[in-house]
């Protein structure tokens, strides 16, 4: 597909990059050349270095002719403006990235008006992420596929757990609970296991389970679902804004502070969050932490917009306490450092926006009925864990037996949705027609369902 993206920021480069490497073509506009030319000469993408703002300068990189415009400048109004006159263009479908909380909170009384397809908002997706890995804290990650009403569960095998040394198919009877192990993490090594597969002790095990199963599955593996009674977030921009209002919407009942160094921004926050404990000061003040009950808090979320500030609170957190640690982080570079450190739970909000925007991409590419609904890249992009419709026959899959569905490898089809109930397939089990299923790849770049059969 033909695909315009304005700015090319961490989440633009992001997109670019995935989009590029599923042979789209790509054309990006920014104004800062400089920026542009890297990304360009990096990614073999076009490039038109201009204010988006500008009808002729969207007609010159060709939003009449492309599939997809997807605007994720830093400013909303841009943005929003971008997709505007796009749609006055052509027929491409519009995406547009909106940060602000009143501009967000307002789009639903005008994504219509301004024809938009879709618009993201990654600070909300971050904090939505947070709060689900504070209220389950024993996780690493949790991943949710609404439509389905199925988790994806990640965390560290204890080493007194039942699980260790067990084979995957002897699971499932032990926990007395639908939930199926997806993926493995061992050391440098990602597995999707087959049923002789044995677990170890400190595995980071990724498990498949109905949401109503959850609190019943971690307790048996030995996960206990303790409850969060406090909460110290490290920065008061938009993530924290997001996060601390959802606990409190919550009515959790939790203690809840913020630490901000910037005065104004405390004011502002103590007026929009009266229930939270706003505190000014500076986040690297080893006495201030410790004044405020580091060593004590049951969560630790470090938010600021700087990532090495991020990783070293976060490291002092978990040498002082035992609290449940998330770590903000927006470079890249990052990446494989902090899979060598504990920083906790890492949350990306460019990556969780990439996903959103690439799952919509795939799902108008994907053949008919078998639309991609819900996409999430785990293991640092080595896998993908993938919701799908099934709207049409095919052959091979749809009324077979999975026992005898010829599916490639590392392929495991982990849930099926049938008449608003989820259940963890076996081998008797049968695809149907209307059926949601989700699909766990290691990087296969499934566009559709159809993809996961191996017709050789």
């Amino acid at each position: 597909m033909n695909i315009v993206i304005a700015g090319c920021g961490n989440v633009g480069y992001n997109l670019a990059e995935i989009l590029r490497n599923e042979n789209h073509e790509v054309t990006l506009i920014d104004t800062d050349s400089e920026r542009l030319k890297y990304v360009v000469d990096t990614l073999d993408v076009r490039g038109v270095a201009d204010d988006v703002a500008k009808y002729e300068v969207l007609a010159d990189a060709g939003v009449s002719k492309a599939d997809i415009f997807i605007a994720v400048t830093n400013q909303d109004e841009v943005n929003m403006l971008g997709c505007l006159m796009a749609t006055s263009l052509g027929k491409c479908k519009t995406i547009a990235r909106v940060r602000s909380p009143i501009h967000y909170g307002n789009m639903w009384h005008i994504k219509d008006k301004l024809g938009l397809s879709m618009y993201v908002n990654p600070e909300m997706e971050a904090a939505r992420e947070m709060e689900r890995l504070i209220q389950l804290p024993s996780a690493l990650d949790i991943d949710v596929f609404r439509k389905s009403n199925v988790n994806v569960i990640s965390f560290k095998l204890p080493e007194k757990s039942f699980l260790v040394n067990m084979q995957i198919k002897d699971i499932k009877p032990k926990l007395g609970a639908e939930a199926l192990v997806a993926i493995v993490e061992r050391g440098d090594e990602i597995v999707i296991p087959n049923g002789t597969f044995s677990l170890k002790a400190n595995d980071v095990v990724s498990v498949v389970l109905p949401i109503r199963n959850l609190d019943a599955v971690m307790k048996t593996i030995g996960l206990e679902k303790n409850r969060i009674k406090s909460v110290m977030v490290a920065g008061g921009g938009r993530i924290a804004f997001y996060l601390v209002n959802l606990l409190l919407k919550s009515k959790s009942g939790m203690d809840i502070k913020i630490i901000e160094k910037d005065f104004a921004r405390c004011e502002h926050l103590s007026e929009l969050l009266p229930g939270a404990k706003i505190i000014h000061g500076n986040l690297t003040n080893k006495e201030l932490l410790l004044e405020e009950g580091i060593q004590n808090t049951d969560a630790f979320v470090s938010v600021s917009e700087n990532d090495e500030e991020n990783i070293m609170l976060s490291l002092y957190a978990k040498k002082l306490s035992k609290a449940k640690v998330i770590t903000k982080i927006k470079n890249a570079t990052f990446e494989e450092i902090i899979d060598d450190l504990d920083v906790g739970s890492v949350v990306e909000p460019k990556k969780i926006v990439a996903e959103s925007i690439v799952s919509y991409v795939r799902g108008l590419k994907g053949t008919k009925g078998n639309n991609i609904e819900t996409l999430y890249k785990l293991k640092d992009e080595k896998v993908e864990a993938i919701e799908f419709a099934v709207t049409s026959e095919i052959k091979g899959l749809v009324g077979v037996k999975l026992s005898h569905a010829k599916l490639k490898e590392n392929i495991l089809i982990c849930s099926i949705y049938r008449g608003n109930k989820t259940f963890i397939p076996g081998g008797n089990d049968i695809i149907e027609l209307g059926d949601r299923v989700i699909v766990v790849a290691k990087a296969h770049n499934l566009m559709n369902l159809k993809e996961i059969l191996n017709e050789s």
